[in-house]
């Protein structure tokens, strides 16, 4: 999930790069919409939706190929929601982080009887590293682009990592290399190379905690909700998931004083 994260920062913190680089056009207004589709509500923290020019580019960062639906009718579910939502044109991008040989991360369309829907793959192990390392919004993402020499390259992003001027920036960009450059390489070298004092103060590393904790916090109250009341239905627990640590913690106490599920719903009505 943290890989997950630090991509989807990345590309909703630098739309324009993310554009530029899949698209090849200069957006100057670019609406970062939101992850959760109409009908039953569909979620994944390694989508993007970025609105530019009256086209959405779909961004989906995969570190498996193993899905359930798989992925290229996902892609499909995706554009049909996405066009009905939004009425515009959709580009579609999945972008492979780890280097595998599954058919799947070389299949670019969704194919039946009646159906045939097409989109982009970017297997990134295949990508020429030039690229990102000339652009800070991508230099993460070079950690796992084509090499013949890994360390020498993962040297190369920490020097460039280093050069950047703003300290904030600097420091959330060393976040996202770290945790994208452990799918390619040991924690110590990664480690050797960039300052684990920028990389902890980095907003994707806070974030990240801040996930696990949340995570935590939801898995303990569903749990303590199913074993009181039974299984809750789906968009309870979608409400419950779009609370924050802080709510998340009051509702643990709160639910203590629950006698039916009638109650659960009166208090998310208040705190929502």
């Amino acid at each position: 999930m943290s890989y997950d994260n630090a991509c989807k920062y990345l590309a909703e913190q630098y739309p324009g790069d993310f554009v530029r680089w899949l698209l090849g056009v200069d957006a100057p207004q670019i609406e970062i919409l939101k992850t959760e589709l109409t009908l039953e509500p569909i979620r994944a923290d390694s989508v993007t939706f970025l609105q530019a020019a009256n086209k959405i580019l779909h961004i989906e960062f995969q570190t498996l190929t193993i899905s359930d639906p798989p992925l290229n009718f996902r892609m499909l579910d995706y554009s049909v929601r996405l066009k009905r939502q939004y009425r515009c044109p959709v580009t579609q991008v999945i972008i492979f982080l780890q280097e595998t040989t599954n058919e799947m991360a070389f299949t670019e369309e969704y194919r039946d009887d009646t159906t045939i829907h097409q989109y982009r793959v970017v297997r990134l192990w295949e990508q020429d590293s030039a690229a990102f390392l000339a652009n800070p919004a991508l230099l993460p993402l070079a950690t796992l682009t084509r090499t013949e020499s890994p360390q020498g390259l993962l040297a190369q992003v920490a020097e460039r990592v280093a050069t950047i001027p703003n300290r904030e920036q600097r420091q959330n960009i060393a976040g996202c290399v770290e945790i994208l450059a452990g799918l390619r390489f040991e924690k110590d070298l990664i480690r050797q190379l960039l300052r684990e004092d920028i990389m902890k103060e980095s907003v994707i590393y806070q974030d990240i905690l801040q996930q696990g904790k949340k995570q935590g916090e939801e898995s303990l109250i569903l749990r303590m909700l199913n074993r009181r009341f039974g299984e809750i239905g789906t968009s309870l627990i979608e409400r419950i998931r779009g609370l924050s640590i802080e709510k998340l913690e009051e509702l643990g106490e709160a639910l203590f004083d629950f006698s039916e599920v009638a109650d659960l719903e009166l208090w998310l009505n208040d705190n929502n």
